[in-house]
């Protein structure tokens, strides 16, 4: 007897025989390309990341041939000021474009390091557990009870302001959560019958991390590194506004609103534009973040 269904009941059941016909990671790019504010966000970074790599050599501005003896010319057509400039004369939109690469670079490159460190210090506390693992963990511990600026100033005061400090100062400070994420994971993945067949097999404990425990972690790592990269801007965006990031003649997107804040009466453009550009920035790589959490939950399926 052929069983009828309605349209509606149809479309269901392709659906779902599609979803069971892929795996964890194709469904998870089908979810996430389905959630309209993740692909809109990804689209407006990849322009922001554009404008930032390759922005400075479209919009140049030479300070001895264009700005000398100007200061604070509100944002005109006139020059092509389109954002103004600041109290030295300098465009602001090349000012926003170089702070906003510099920005992106210290997010990435401080995020790299922390997971780095963290999935291999998690991953290797949780598997091999016991006194290690208490050990590792206590040592965490002790690092999560230094206050990050003390930590920051104590670098800057002993090797100089440097920005691959930041990098360090950051990155070996945002690896700790990290680490308890991967940690959890692996104590909850060591347990599992390919893992045991490992080391059956006689498979060392190290090749057992790198093969078996570290690609089953990546899920929950992918979407901490999108959430993480903001919390990474916003800790480097506060080190340059009291004057322990970036320095001349580099700039960052907390250092531009650190002076514009000193000139925001006078000249209030000075502030806007870095300000909109730091909450866009940040705005679009959380909705990649909640995107991906959502794709990858493994109970939304």
């Amino acid at each position: 007897m052929t069983t009828l269904y309605t349209p509606k009941e149809k479309a269901e059941l392709i659906e779902k025989a599609a979803v069971q016909g892929r795996s964890l990671w194709d469904d998870a790019r089908v979810r996430l390309m389905r959630n309209k504010a993740a692909v809109t966000s990804m689209i407006v970074l990849a322009i922001l990341v554009f404008l930032a790599t390759i922005g400075q050599l479209l919009w140049v501005h030479d300070y001895d041939t264009i700005y000398r003896d100007r200061v604070w010319i509100a944002p005109t057509m006139d020059n092509w000021h389109i954002l103004g400039t600041d109290a030295q004369g300098r465009d602001m939109v090349a000012r926003i474009l170089v702070g906003l690469g510099v920005s992106l670079m210290v997010g990435i490159v401080a995020t790299f390091v922390s997971l780095l460190i963290g999935v291999t210090w998690g991953a290797t506390a949780g598997f091999i557990g016991g006194k290690v693992d208490q050990v590792m963990m206590r040592f965490v511990d002790i690092l999560y009870s230094l206050p990050f600026i003390f930590f920051v100033i104590i670098l800057m005061v002993t090797f100089g302001r440097n920005i691959v400090l930041i990098f360090v100062a950051i990155g070996a400070v945002e690896w700790l959560t990290m680490a308890r994420i991967v940690r959890g994971q692996t104590i909850a993945l060591k347990g599992m019958e390919f893992v045991e067949a490992a080391h059956a097999a006689g498979v060392s404990r190290p090749k057992i991390i790198q093969r078996h425990i570290i690609p089953n972690v990546l899920g929950p790592v992918v979407v901490y590194v999108t959430l993480m990269i903001p919390v990474v801007i916003l800790a480097e965006s506060f080190l340059s506004f009291l004057g322990l990031g970036v320095q001349e003649p580099l700039t960052s997107l907390g250092r531009l609103i650190s002076a514009g804040a000193q000139d925001m009466e006078p000249a209030p453009w000075t502030l806007i534009g870095p300000a909109v550009t730091m909450m866009v920035t940040l705005f679009c790589l959380n909705f990649i973040g909640d995107g991906l959490r959502d794709a990858i939950d493994p109970k939304d399926r």
